[in-house]
């Protein structure tokens, strides 16, 4: 092997293991901002956290073409199905979840907000390895993604409009700006320039990881003392919302027939949340609360844990022939 072979083995060793250790990653840098709260707010201030989470979504961007949203018109009973659990199951499930544990209204509003958001690009990288149906997967984070400048500002006046003042025109044109802008950049680019696209999207996926890792270091550091005094509350919540959306969304692919695969995908969709949003949208838009921003924060790590163990089983249940 040459050396230019190697070194690319190398890097794409490197990035690989990047990218597959986003929790552990995700972890360390909300750790350390724990550990150096002054520090890390220097280095890293909340107002950069939209910033970096564009960067994201036009990674993810960079994943699709046009082509991807053909699935709609071939196949509109499953995409329908998918979204419209997305944007029921995990709002209920989080207004459920808030009036169970009473839980204050600074974590409250965090906790509609990751339910209210679309489908997390990470979820198509574990349907892969659950051996879901990719293309539903993308598909479906596509088109929640596309419908989330409406529906997320809709759910969130909804849920949490009677306790907390929220500007539904704001966040609309916040989630344009922030998400809906650079995927579409992305895209074009991969239309456009797809050489230059295929030489920068291997490295996204790694790149995406270090950027959700700084944006929990920076929400973390932000009220790394309120924190350590609600962090359990909010962990519970935030693992008892996931979960409910994954087995809610598998009872969806149950209920309308679906088969083994598909049943997967919904688990997968509607359980893993864009909780980067949720975090951005909590730092611009209620920016008195910050521990609004704390749930998110912990959903970014919690659901690459969760999904994780759950492609392990999906995929050993697979192998053997089992839904």
């Amino acid at each position: 092997m040459n050396s230019t072979a190697e070194k690319h083995s190398i890097a794409g060793t490197v990035l690989d293991a990047v990218s597959h250790g986003m929790a552990a990653l995700v972890l360390l840098a909300g750790a350390a901002a724990m550990a150096w709260p002054e520090q890390t707010k220097a280095a890293i201030p909340t107002k950069c956290v939209p910033w970096l989470l564009g960067v994201v979504m036009f990674g993810m961007g960079l994943s699709l073409r046009g082509r991807d949203f053909a699935l709609v018109l071939r196949r509109p009973r499953d995409v329908a199905v998918g979204v419209a659990a997305q944007f029921l199951f995990m709002p209920l499930a989080a207004w459920a979840i808030v009036r169970a544990l009473g839980l204050p209204d600074e974590i409250a509003l965090g906790v509609v907000l990751v339910g209210a958001c679309p489908g997390g690009t990470a979820s198509n990288v574990i349907a892969y390895l659950a051996r879901g149906d990719v293309a539903l997967s993308v598909t479906m984070t596509a088109c929640s993604t596309l419908l989330a400048p409406l529906a997320t500002p809709a759910i969130v006046l909804t849920l949490a409009g009677a306790t907390i003042e929220v500007d539904a025109a704001a966040m609309f044109l916040s989630i344009v700006k922030i998400v809906i802008a650079p995927v579409v950049v992305g895209v074009a680019v991969n239309e456009l320039l797809p050489r230059f696209a295929s030489r920068i999207r291997c490295a996204m996926p790694a790149f995406s990881s270090v950027v959700v890792a700084v944006i929990v270091a920076a929400v973390v550091a932000a009220s790394a003392a309120r924190i350590r005094d609600s962090a359990a509350l909010a962990a519970l919540a935030v693992v008892l919302h996931n979960a409910l959306g994954m087995a809610l969304g598998w009872c969806a692919g149950r209920l309308f027939r679906m088969d083994a695969a598909r049943r997967r995908t919904l688990a997968i969709e509607v359980g893993m949340q864009n909780s980067g949003l949720a975090v951005s949208l909590a730092t611009v838009h209620f920016a008195a609360m910050p521990l609004a921003a704390v749930p998110g924060a912990l959903f970014s790590v919690w659901h690459n844990v969760s999904g994780a163990l759950f492609a392990s089983l999906c995929a050993r249940r697979a192998r053997g022939g089992e839904a």
